[in-house]
């Protein structure tokens, strides 16, 4: 197989956001993965789990959504500060039916985002909120003057504001954010963003759209007619994003498929069912880009990821599932199409951070693991922020005969050091193939190649916690040209070229 790089031509940047996560208030995810409190015999600091924050930092997150989903259409902020043994109790009727404490609200988050050293995407409520409630949490956040609500924040304990990054108008309001049609949503956005208040002016607030779920040309068409304003300049104040989520459920959404027994034939169907997301991304582009030709507005693609059935004996409503070799390949063709795609996905929220659907990380009271998808995020840390290059793969088809998909996938980007990062994917179960990478004109002085490799079904316990992990490539031949190298089946492979 011949992999063409033409180094010369830049084709993008490629948003460090796209590589964002997605924590929910929602089975384990915040509380026992993110968030213990501060009186836990777990490790913390201000009540976040230590090693769960340094793993993530050492992943190279570089920006969290919360609270939400579908509990940020049923969130209400001023549950979530002041004293914790006077916040309200609720039962989270979006998730198992749990109680909800509040002891993780908006302190907690931002305290959690300092941590990280990551941007903040804060998601608003138009499901249930009103327009003077969202507004009220803008100046919580973001106010530096005089005013009640500053005044609360800082007897809260925050005396200076905080720096909200991102900031969406509501959730999924198609379904679960109100059953509502495009066009009265899209009334509602241009209504409620009015008074997302930009208080900071060096830093303002980019302002999220909720768009389609999956294939629904009809909700991206009549949004981006109803909200988009035709004078420009007006229209960046109006939206910066637009929403997409798509999940790979290889099959019915009642009966998903369970994450750890799977047979080769759905191996296939899920790897097919992923590589739909190029084809959603271009659908919905080619949407936008008839309203903003210059593609000035992002394309979030702020919920993906798998979505099986959950582990048994653990509560349907967790979304608790385990992670495998599959999982890391579809991280791996997520990751590489919306780097292919960076003119137009500025952002991507894989869901969800811990413990919940395709989550990077798994905890078991104190035990932590890495799981699979976990270790191709920091394989491919280093696209973030660099220049996506032109490429060109020779693959053939392969797969069953209901379910094909190419054997090989790439992306390539060129860091601001000049370090030529190639990540590829095997999509074979059980074939290797010998690859050919050749340049335009570089020739290569060296490089360091790691692979993530096993057998299909392969997952990190926490019995057997590095039963999947990076490991070093040793197998590289440099040639005048490139470089060569066989990569086995079902296997990510990254290569740091200079």
């Amino acid at each position: 197989m011949k992999l063409y790089i033409n180094e010369k031509n830049q084709k993008g940047y490629i948003h460090p956001e796209i590589y964002g996560h997605f924590s929910e208030h929602l089975g384990r995810c915040i509380y026992e993965g993110l968030f213990v409190g501060e009186d836990s015999e777990i490790p913390n600091v201000n009540g976040m789990r230590s090693d769960v924050v340094d793993a993530l930092k050492e992943m190279g997150i570089p920006l969290l959504r919360w609270p939400g989903g579908c509990f940020a259409d049923e969130y209400h902020w001023k549950d979530g500060i002041g004293p914790k043994e006077t916040r309200k109790k609720m039962i989270n009727t979006n998730w198992g039916g749990v109680l909800e404490d509040n002891s993780f609200g908006t302190h907690e988050f931002f305290e959690l985002c300092e941590q990280l050293g990551c941007k903040t995407y804060v998601n608003g409520n138009v499901g249930s909120g009103t327009v003077q409630e969202m507004s009220e949490w803008i100046e919580y956040m973001t106010f530096d003057g005089v005013s009640p609500l500053t005044d609360e924040r800082k007897k809260n304990g925050r005396e200076k504001p905080w720096k909200v990054d991102y900031f969406g108008v509501g959730n999924e309001n198609w379904g679960c954010g109100g059953n509502m049609t495009p066009e009265y949503y899209a009334n509602l956005y241009r209504r409620y963003q009015t008074f997302v208040h930009q208080y900071d002016k060096e830093n303002p607030i980019q302002k999220i759209c909720c768009g389609a779920n999956v294939d629904d040309a009809h909700w991206t068409s009549k949004v981006m007619e109803t909200a988009f304003d035709h004078t420009p300049e007006h229209f960046h104040g109006h939206m910066d994003g637009l929403s997409l989520h798509y999940y790979t459920v290889p099959h019915v959404w009642e009966h998903k498929g369970s994450a750890t027994d799977f047979t080769e034939e759905e191996w296939y169907l899920t790897l097919s069912k992923t590589l739909y997301m190029e084809k959603l991304i271009q659908m919905h582009g080619a949407i936008m880009d008839q309203y903003d030709p210059n593609k000035v507005i992002g394309m979030m693609v702020d919920e993906w990821g798998n979505w099986f059935d959950v582990e048994p004996g653990t509560n349907p409503g967790f979304l608790y599932q385990q992670n495998t070799m599959r999982d890391a390949l579809v991280a791996a063709l997520n990751l590489n199409i919306f780097n292919k795609n960076c003119d137009r996905v500025k952002m991507a929220c894989i869901a969800q951070m811990v413990n919940v659907l395709q989550a990077v990380i798994l905890t078991e009271g104190a035990k932590m693991l890495l799981t699979p998808t976990y270790h191709v995020f920091h394989m491919y840390k280093k696209h973030q922020g660099a220049q996506l290059l032109e490429s060109f793969l020779e693959t053939t088809e392969i797969g069953t005969e209901e379910h094909k998909v190419p054997n090989l996938q790439e992306s390539v980007s060129m860091t601001k050091d000049g370090i030529i990062l190639v990540t590829l994917a095997n999509l074979s179960a059980t074939d290797s193939y010998p690859v050919e990478m050749a340049f335009a004109e570089k020739r290569s002085t060296s490089v360091k190649a790691t692979i993530l490799s096993g057998a299909m079904d392969a997952a990190n316990t926490f019995d057997k916690p590095e039963t999947v992990k990076e490991e070093a490539f040793e197998d590289v031949t440099m040639n005048e040209n490139g470089v060569s190298f066989t990569i086995p089946a079902c296997s990510v492979i990254s290569l740091e070229i200079c």
